[in-house]
C-alpha cells in the first residue's frame, strides 16, 4: 500500500486531524495547520505559518512566513498573504473572556493581495484582484480591485489585475501597464472588459 501523501509537508510542521490539503500544496518549516482545514491544490505555505482550525484556502494561495490566519478566515484561488500579516477573529478580544463562539467571518477574494504587517480587523472582507498595502490595517470593506494603505486603511486607487495601478480616462476606460487588459470604472465600482 503507498502511503504517499499528494502534498509536502516539512518534517518539522504539524498537521492535525481532519484537515484536507489539496495535491502539490508545499507546508514549510514549524507550520501548523490545526484540525479540519481545507488547503486547495499548489498552495505554499512559508515557514512559521498558524492556520487555527477550519479556516478554508482556495488553490494557488501563497501564505508567506509568519502569517497567522484565524478561524473564520476563507482566502479564495490566488490570494497572496504578505510576510507577518495577520488577521483577527474577535472585534473585542479579551484575555478573561472566552469568545469562540462569537468569531466574525472574513472572506478575502480571488487574486487579492495583502502586503507585509498589514492586519485585516475581521468581518471586513477584501473584494477580487484588491491590493492591500504594506503595513495597512483594513477597518472597513475593501471593494474588487481597490488599492488600499495606510492605517487606517484607505482606498488610494484602483489596481489591475496584474497589480498595477490604473488610470482612467474621460470615458472610465485604463488599460493595464503589463497585461493590455482593458478595465471599466462605472459608479465607483471596477470591472474587466
Amino acid at each position: 500500500m503507498n502511503d504517499a501523501k499528494p502534498y509536502f509537508a516539512h518534517e518539522t510542521a504539524v498537521i492535525d486531524e481532519g484537515c484536507q490539503i489539496g495535491e502539490g500544496t508545499k507546508i514549510w518549516h514549524f507550520c501548523h495547520i490545526m484540525p479540519n482545514c481545507t488547503i486547495g491544490k499548489k498552495c505554499n505555505i512559508g515557514q512559521n505559518v498558524v492556520i487555527s482550525p477550519e479556516v478554508v484556502l482556495g488553490n494557488n494561495v501563497k501564505v508567506q512566513n509568519n502569517v497567522s490566519i484565524y478561524t473564520g478566515v476563507t482566502c479564495d484561488d490566488d490570494v497572496f498573504l504578505g510576510p507577518s500579516m495577520v488577521f483577527t477573529n474577535v472585534i473585542n478580544p479579551r484575555s478573561a473572556v472566552n469568545r469562540r463562539e462569537h468569531y466574525t467571518k472574513t472572506q478575502v477574494g480571488k487574486g487579492a493581495t495583502i502586503g507585509a504587517n498589514a492586519t485585516i480587523v475581521c468581518g471586513n472582507d477584501i473584494g477580487t484582484f484588491a491590493f492591500i498595502g504594506a503595513g495597512a490595517v483594513v477597518t472597513k470593506y475593501v471593494p474588487a480591485y481597490a488599492l488600499v494603505v495606510g492605517n487606517p486603511g484607505r482606498q488610494t486607487g484602483w489596481i489591475s489585475e496584474y497589480g498595477h495601478r490604473l488610470e482612467f480616462d474621460e470615458n472610465g476606460q485604463a488599460i493595464c501597464k503589463e497585461s493590455g487588459e482593458k478595465y471599466q470604472l462605472d459608479n465607483n465600482k471596477v470591472s474587466k472588459i
